[in-house]
């Protein structure tokens, strides 16, 4: 054996080290093994056995969505007898669903998430351009299938006496979109020579929803000099906010009253039977009336798309198309 193979040699441990070693980890693997090593106990899993998680899905049903001029709360008030009513009158899965804005409103309607829109005349006109159709309109409680847009100021505002003192003032609407809250007052405006560019500014109320109370609010705040909303809101709002500081400038003329509309590809006998439901409600029953009460209406009548032409020609006439 060579010099390097023997110094080699001599570097490798003892038999006697080796045999203590090898007994040294024997120990070390029987303590960890032994019961009691560890807090925690041996957990058996038998892989026999399984359960399948199920993934939540979105509730199916047709879906019924009332245009946010209100907020959320309101809308849910006014409408969800109504709904219940739809539902156990045809049978069908109905269910109220609530969009943010009244442009999310028709963007909703458009991708199939809101089967019938309860909406304005204005927003209507839109959605029938996506192919939606109107089958029924609605009877205020007041008996009237029409409605207004409100000019309001403060009663202490004795700058505004008459329309011509708008000119030069800063306006809040409810939306570009509402018919009441913005679009019958601007044709008002108009009609007396009064153009978009003579108001200091025209602001839109903040969402989402309740954007004709924003508008109350906010001309009761002095925020605004005059806001714009659409006949019977401070009607709703009447105990939540002092009245007698709300002055009615000026009312508008009358246009078709807010309607029920189905988007396009929705089965027909699904509208049937919803608008038949609609327009068995009678204010002579009971559970009816109270149902029609809580909507503000007196009754749901036949609609046709030639109902809305007054608004279309106002809107042509406002070069909005």
């Amino acid at each position: 054996m060579g010099l390097a193979a023997r110094k080699a040699r001599s570097r490798l441990p003892g038999p006697g080290l080796l045999r203590l070693a090898v007994a040294l980890c024997a120990v070390l693997l029987l303590w960890g093994c032994a019961p009691g090593a560890d807090d925690e106990p041996v957990l058996r899993v038998d892989l026999s056995r399984r359960q399948e998680t199920v993934v939540p899905v979105p509730q199916a049903g047709i879906t019924y969505a009332y245009l946010p001029q209100y907020s959320h709360t309101t809308s849910y008030k006014r409408h969800h007898l109504l709904v219940e009513y739809l539902a156990k009158a045809t049978g069908l899965p109905l269910r109220q669903v609530f969009p943010n804005t009244f442009d999310e409103h028709v963007k909703m309607v458009a991708q199939g998430q809101i089967d019938i829109s309860f909406t304005n005349p204005f927003v209507y006109i839109k959605l029938a351009r996506q192919g939606a159709l109107s089958f029924a309109r609605t009877i205020k409680s007041s008996g009237k299938d029409a409605f207004c847009s409100e000019i309001i100021c403060r009663s202490d505002n004795r700058a505004l006496k008459t329309l011509a003192d708008c000119r030069g003032k800063r306006w809040i609407a409810v939306d570009p979109l509402s018919a009441g809250g913005f679009l019958f007052a601007l044709g008002h405006f108009h009609d007396l020579g009064i153009k978009r560019q003579d108001f200091a500014e025209i602001a839109f109320a903040p969402g989402p929803g309740g954007k004709q109370e924003n508008v109350v609010l906010a001309v009761l705040a002095g925020k605004y000099d005059f806001g714009t909303i659409r006949e019977g809101t401070l009607e709703v709002l009447k105990g939540r906010v002092d009245l007698d500081q709300i002055r009615i400038l000026a009312r508008t003329r009358a246009y078709p009253e807010w309607l029920f509309a189905a988007r396009k590809g929705l089965d027909e006998r699904v509208v049937d039977k919803i608008a038949q439901a609609m327009f068995a409600l009678s204010p002579d029953n009971p559970e009816h009336a109270a149902i029609l009460e809580a909507a503000g209406l007196k009754g749901i009548i036949p609609a046709r798309d030639q109902d809305f032409d007054p608004v279309r020609d106002l809107v042509r006439k406002l070069e909005l198309d």
